[in-house]
C-alpha cells in the first residue's frame, strides 16, 4: 500500500510531466493549424466581442387578447459608447429590447433611430465600460470569390461562426413589406434565423455588411444569404444618431404617374411624366413656383388634382415615376440645386429648385 507522501509525490511527478509534455507538444499542435483555420481564429478571436444578441418583446393584439411575442437576432457594435448595429425587423415594434454581450452580460436597450427602407437600425445600451467597436470596411471594393465570416447567434446559439464566400453582388432583395433594398451582398456563408443583424467580416475582420435575410423554401440555410453593404450603413449611421432617422432629399410634392392611355383623354402634350396634383407649402417646389393641380378627379380610385404642372425631367432625367424622381435626387446635400423641367399647359418651362432634406 502507498504511503500518503508516495502517493503525492506520484501525482507531484504526474503533473509535471504533463506539463513537461503540453509545453513539449504545444508549439507543434499550432504549427499544425493551416494558414486558413489560422485566419479563421484570429477573426473570430477579435471580432466576436462586439458582437451581441438581441432578444425583444413585442405586444400582439388578437381578437381575444394581448399578448408577449418573443424575438431574437444579432448586432455589431460600433461605438465605445454602447451604439449597437442591427436590422430593423430585428427590433420593429419591439417594447422591450434587451442586449447580451459576448461575457454573457446583459443590458437593457433603446431604440435610436432606424431606416426601415434599407432595413437598418440603431439601439444604446448604457455599458459599465467602454465597449470595443467593430472595425467598419469597404463594401465597394468587394469581388465575388472572396471569403467572408458570419458572426451572430443563429437559433439562439451565441457567437455562432460560419464561412463562406461572396457568391454575388449588386442583388436587388425585396423585403416582406414590398421595400426593395439595392446592390446587396450574396453569400454562402450560412446564415439562420438569429443571424439577422450581425456582421458579415472580410478576413481582415472588418464588417462590410450587415446580415439580413435568406432565400429558403425549408425555412433552414441552404446557401443564399443576403447582406446589406456597410457602406450604406456608414452613410445612414450619423443621421439615425443624431436625428433618429436618414434625412433624405425631398421636393414637396404629391404626384401621379402619366401614361399615355391617359395622357390623350386629358389631352397633354406629353405622354410620360409626373402629373403635380399637390405642391406641400414651404416646400423646395413650392418656393420654385411648381404648381399642383385644381380640379379633383378620382383615378384608379384615388382623388388626384389635374391642371397643375407635368413634371417631365429632372437634371437632365426623364421622369416617370415618384420612385425615378427619389432615384434623381438620391445623396444631394442641403442647398443642392436641381434643375427641373415641367410642362404647364402647352409650354416647357426650366425651373431650379433648391433641395431641402428631411
Amino acid at each position: 500500500m502507498n504511503s500518503p507522501a508516495k502517493e503525492g509525490l506520484f501525482k507531484g511527478g504526474l503533473g509535471v510531466l504533463i506539463i513537461f509534455c503540453y509545453c513539449l507538444f504545444y508549439p507543434a499542435i499550432v504549427s499544425a493549424l493551416t494558414p486558413e483555420e489560422k485566419i479563421n481564429i484570429k477573426v473570430y478571436r477579435e471580432a466576436s466581442p462586439s458582437v451581441v444578441n438581441i432578444t425583444t418583446t413585442t405586444l400582439i393584439r388578437d381578437f381575444f387578447s394581448i399578448y408577449p411575442q418573443r424575438g431574437a437576432g444579432s448586432g455589431s457594435i460600433i461605438d465605445p459608447r454602447g451604439y449597437i448595429l442591427t436590422n430593423y425587423h430585428v427590433v420593429e415594434g419591439a417594447q422591450q429590447i434587451t442586449v447580451t454581450m459576448f461575457d454573457g452580460r446583459k443590458y437593457p436597450a433603446v431604440f435610436v433611430g432606424a431606416d426601415p427602407d434599407n432595413d437598418i437600425a440603431i439601439i444604446k445600451i448604457k455599458p459599465d465600460r467602454p465597449l470595443k467597436p467593430l472595425k467598419l470596411g469597404d463594401s465597394d471594393t468587394l469581388q465575388v470569390g472572396q471569403k467572408v465570416f458570419a458572426i451572430g447567434n443563429p437559433f439562439g446559439l451565441n457567437s455562432t461562426l460560419t464561412t463562406g464566400i461572396i457568391s454575388a453582388l449588386g442583388r436587388p432583395l425585396t423585403t416582406e413589406e414590398g421595400r426593395v433594398i439595392e446592390n446587396v451582398i450574396q453569400t454562402d456563408a450560412p446564415i439562420n434565423p438569429g443571424n439577422s443583424g450581425g456582421p458579415l467580416l472580410n478576413t481582415s475582420g472588418e464588417m462590410i455588411g450587415i446580415n439580413t435575410a435568406i432565400f429558403t423554401p425549408s425555412g433552414g440555410n441552404i446557401g443564399i444569404g443576403f447582406a446589406i453593404p456597410v457602406n450604406t450603413a456608414k452613410e445612414l449611421i450619423p443621421d439615425l444618431i443624431k436625428y433618429g432617422k436618414v434625412r433624405r432629399p425631398w421636393l414637396g410634392i404629391v404626384g401621379v404617374p402619366l401614361w399615355p392611355d391617359l395622357a390623350r383623354a386629358l389631352r397633354i402634350p406629353v405622354e410620360e411624366g409626373i402629373l403635380v396634383s399637390e405642391v406641400i407649402r414651404g416646400s423646395p417646389a413650392d418656393k420654385a413656383g411648381i404648381r399642383g393641380g385644381s380640379i379633383p378627379v378620382e383615378i384608379s380610385g384615388t382623388i388626384v388634382y389635374l391642371g397643375g404642372d407635368i413634371i417631365v425631367e429632372i437634371n437632365n432625367r426623364k421622369v416617370t415615376s415618384m420612385e425615378e424622381i427619389k432615384k434623381a435626387i438620391k445623396g444631394l446635400r442641403e442647398g443642392s440645386r436641381v434643375k427641373v423641367v415641367v410642362m404647364r399647359g402647352d409650354r416647357l418651362l426650366k425651373l431650379s429648385v433648391e433641395v431641402m432634406l428631411r
